[in-house]
């Protein structure tokens, strides 16, 4: 039996964290990582993110008889959004074409969950809170990132190990409902 991948993307607000953290609670046999992404944003900070993401692939693949299901907050897809809208100065879209590829030969059972909200002013009660970040949080770039994420998804849906959902987290109930019957997490 394959184990289980469960990518989390989505943009500033959308509730990734709230969420992979429900996951890691409700998920026997879960690790959960956090990735950020290299914060240099010039060519060298692209070689960065390639070296880190190829590694991450590597030890996903190295692992994947471990017995343990992997929950990712952000991966590579974030680096993709980031570079597509100009927060980078280079285009990832060469290195992000190859790293889908072995994502797609990986032996997991991949469920890739783009989160939104459907109601997008939700996004100021939510961008309110204290963070730090290299990204300013603000509603037009949570909104661009949105739709960046949405563009992804044909791409991935073309992945023959992976299931795409995306959930409206508008509603955190809603969405845990969603996810349990996605994952088969019994409450």
């Amino acid at each position: 039996m394959k184990m289980k991948c469960i990518i989390v993307e989505g943009p500033q607000g959308c509730g990734k964290t709230t969420l992979v953290n429900y996951l890691r609670e409700n998920i026997p046999a879960s690790n959960l990582y956090r990735l950020s992404g290299a914060k240099d944003k010039t060519e060298t900070g692209k070689i960065k993110s390639t070296k880190m993401y190829q590694a991450l692939l590597n030890y996903m693949k190295e692992i994947s008889t471990s017995d343990i299901n992997l929950i990712f907050d952000r991966t590579f897809f974030s680096e993709q959004v980031y570079s597509t809208l100009g927060y980078k100065e280079y285009d990832f879209t060469d290195v992000y074409e190859e790293l889908l590829k072995t994502l797609g030969n990986l032996n997991y059972d991949i469920y890739y969950i783009s989160l939104y909200l459907k109601d997008t002013k939700v996004y100021e009660q939510r961008l309110k809170r204290e963070h730090h970040t290299y990204q300013s949080f603000s509603i037009d770039n949570s909104v661009a990132q949105q739709n960046a994420y949405h563009n992804l998804l044909p791409g991935i849906k073309a992945l023959k190990n992976t299931k795409v959902y995306e959930i409206a987290t508008d509603d955190f109930d809603k969405a845990y409902n969603e996810i349990n019957e996605i994952l088969g997490i019994k409450k």
